[in-house]
C-alpha cells in the first residue's frame, strides 16, 4: 500500500522537475502549469449539477426523481422519505463536497503559491484524495493512502469552516464546530459539517441512523429553501477564497 502510494503520486515529481528547470525563469509557464493544475483539481460541477437537479425535483414535489439524483450523487441508496430528509443529505453532501474538490484545492494552491509551488498543493491533495477513495475498502492495502490523506486535509477542513463561519452566522458555527464536530464519525468532515450547519442556522445530521452521526447544526430543520441558503453561503465562502487569492497575487507583484 505505501509503495501503490507513492507510485500514484509520482507524477508530482515530473511536475516540480518542471517547475525548477522552466517555472521559475518564465512566468508564462508557470502561469500555464497553474491554470492547467486548478483546472484538473477543482470541480464545481461535482456538487453544483446534481444539487440543483435536486433541488429542482423537490419544487417540483417529485421525492422518487429527487431520491434516485441524490442516490446517484453519493453512490449509495439512500433510503429518506421526504422532503425534509433529501434536503438535509443534499445540503450535508453539497458542503463535504464543496470542500474536498474546491475549499481544500484552493487551501494547498494559496499556501504553497509563495514558495511557487500551488500547483503541486493542489494536485497533491487531489490525488491523495483519489487514491484513499479508490482503496478505503481495502483496509490493510489503503490504510497508508488514508493516513496521508487525513494529514493532508486537517489543516483544510479547519480553513473551510473557517470560511463558512466568516461568510455565515459566526457565533452558531462556532459554536456548533466546538460541540458538536465530535459526535460525527469522521471528526475532520464533522467540523466542515457543522460549521456549515451552525453558518447555516439549519439542523443537519442522523442520529437516528447512527450514535456516530449526531445532530449538527441549530435552529430549524432542513428543507429546500435551505438547499437555496446553502448554495449562498458555499459562493461567499468561495469569494472569501478568490479575494484571499487575488491578495496573494498582488503581494507577489509587489515583492
Amino acid at each position: 500500500g505505501v509503495f501503490a502510494t507513492l507510485l500514484g503520486l509520482s507524477p508530482l515529481l515530473l511536475l516540480a522537475l518542471l517547475h525548477v528547470l522552466f517555472a521559475r525563469h518564465h512566468d508564462l509557464v508557470a502561469l500555464t502549469i497553474n491554470v492547467l493544475a486548478l483546472y484538473l483539481t477543482l470541480g464545481f460541477r461535482q456538487f453544483s449539477h446534481f444539487y440543483t437537479d435536486i433541488q429542482l425535483a423537490l419544487r417540483l414535489d417529485d421525492i422518487e426523481r429527487a431520491r434516485s439524483l441524490l442516490s446517484a450523487w453519493r453512490g449509495e441508496a439512500v433510503t429518506a422519505e421526504d422532503a425534509g430528509q433529501i434536503s438535509r443529505l443534499a445540503i450535508e453532501t453539497a458542503l463535504l463536497a464543496s470542500h474536498r474538490h474546491v475549499f481544500a484545492v484552493l487551501f494547498w494552491f494559496v499556501l504553497l503559491e509563495p514558495l511557487g509551488l500551488g500547483a503541486i498543493g493542489a494536485l497533491a491533495y487531489r490525488m491523495t484524495h483519489l487514491l484513499a477513495e479508490s482503496w478505503r475498502d481495502h483496509d490493510e492495502f489503503g490504510h497508508f493512502s488514508a493516513q496521508a490523506f487525513r494529514a493532508l486535509d486537517w489543516l483544510p477542513a479547519r480553513a473551510t469552516a473557517a470560511a463558512f463561519a466568516v461568510v455565515g452566522n459566526f457565533e452558531d458555527a462556532v459554536y456548533c464546530w466546538r460541540n458538536q464536530a465530535s459526535g460525527w464519525y469522521d471528526h475532520e468532515l464533522g467540523i466542515v459539517l457543522a460549521s456549515g450547519a451552525g453558518a447555516l442556522g439549519v439542523r443537519l445530521g442522523r442520529p437516528e441512523v447512527s450514535p456516530n452521526h449526531g445532530e449538527l447544526g441549530v435552529g430549524e430543520t432542513a428543507n429546500v429553501d435551505f438547499m437555496q441558503s446553502a448554495v449562498g453561503l458555499v459562493w461567499r465562502a468561495i469569494a472569501l477564497w478568490l479575494l484571499l487569492l487575488f491578495l496573494l497575487g498582488l503581494a507577489k507583484l509587489a515583492s
